[in-house]
């Protein structure tokens, strides 16, 4: 079952244009979460927006967005105003430029979708910008309005479809000169750069996410089981903290001794989820 778009429109470059969706390429329904209760009942909390003069609860119909113009002073705004705001990029995703994917600084770079056709009447339109840039090495950058924000996004072919990757604007950008202003001009020695360096080698290899599994997740589904099935909560002994080395060159040499980089021992089986786990996946064992 293909997954549901956030967004339908054109893809255009120049005067070719094709209809497209654009999906999300990213999802957290996974996740553990959390309800708020009401800690002497057990039941759910509900939030509520409350006036913050008089203190009465103001219902959804009754609320409007609001622009801080000066103190306690707002210009309202409808949502069908906002609506009614129509620019290209509202409906099209309008190639611009094209780039080398490395001129774009990573710090830009925002979240991942996917773009395929919508018909079949788009599919060859889309398929010759997919194609082109490939066979160019180049990204696109183009404009897309989404969440009622214009974005910039960058566009690259992705197998069969093109993955485009919303981008920040350089005022969300904050340099790293006052982050890294104290750190020292230090002259380091050979000797010890190089043993880094031999660290480095030794721990090289190829990006695998699929071994990587998010450890605090597991623990709290373990936290959840143990609570679920009447037992005290896991003690998990806490992890040592690492200080500031005192002999940089001694701590380097012990590295390589202890054998930096060799292939850890297989870890335990992840958690399965079960009936403590949240309620999407609750619901897609319910479907097997």
């Amino acid at each position: 079952m293909a997954p549901r778009s956030n967004w339908k429109g054109y893809l255009k470059l120049s005067l070719v244009s094709a209809s497209i969706a654009i999906y999300p390429a990213t999802s957290a329904t996974d996740k553990v979460r959390f309800n708020t209760l009401n800690r002497a009942t057990g039941n759910r909390l509900k939030r509520q927006m409350v006036d913050s003069v008089s203190g009465e609860v103001v219902e959804s119909d009754e609320q409007v967005k609001g622009y801080a113009v000066g103190k306690d002073q707002y210009v309202t705004v409808e949502d069908d105003e906002l609506a009614n705001i129509a620019i290209e990029s509202t409906h099209t995703v309008g190639i611009e430029k094209f780039v080398p994917k490395a001129s774009i600084d990573d710090r830009y770079r925002d979240t991942p979708y996917y773009l395929a056709p919508e018909d079949k009447v788009g599919q060859e339109a889309f398929a010759v910008i997919r194609d082109a840039m490939k066979k160019k090495k180049m990204v696109g950058i183009a404009r897309v309005v989404m969440v009622r924000r214009e974005r910039i996004m960058m566009l690259e072919p992705l197998g069969k479809g093109i993955m485009g990757t919303t981008l920040h604007y350089p005022y969300e950008i904050r340099s790293e000169e006052a982050a890294f202003e104290e750190i020292p001009d230090l002259k380091l020695p050979d000797q010890m750069v190089g043993l880094a360096e031999t660290i480095i080698d030794k721990m090289s290899g190829e990006f695998e996410p699929e071994k990587f599994e998010d450890r605090y997740e597991n623990a709290m589904i373990e936290l959840i089981r143990s609570k679920q099935a009447g037992l005290p909560a896991p003690k998990e002994k806490p992890a040592a903290r690492p200080t500031n080395v005192v002999n940089l060159m001694d701590a380097l040499r012990r590295s390589l001794e202890a054998g930096a980089g060799e292939k850890s021992k297989t870890p335990k089986p992840s958690a399965k989820r079960t009936a403590a786990e949240p309620a999407s996946a609750k619901k897609r064992a319910g479907k097997k």
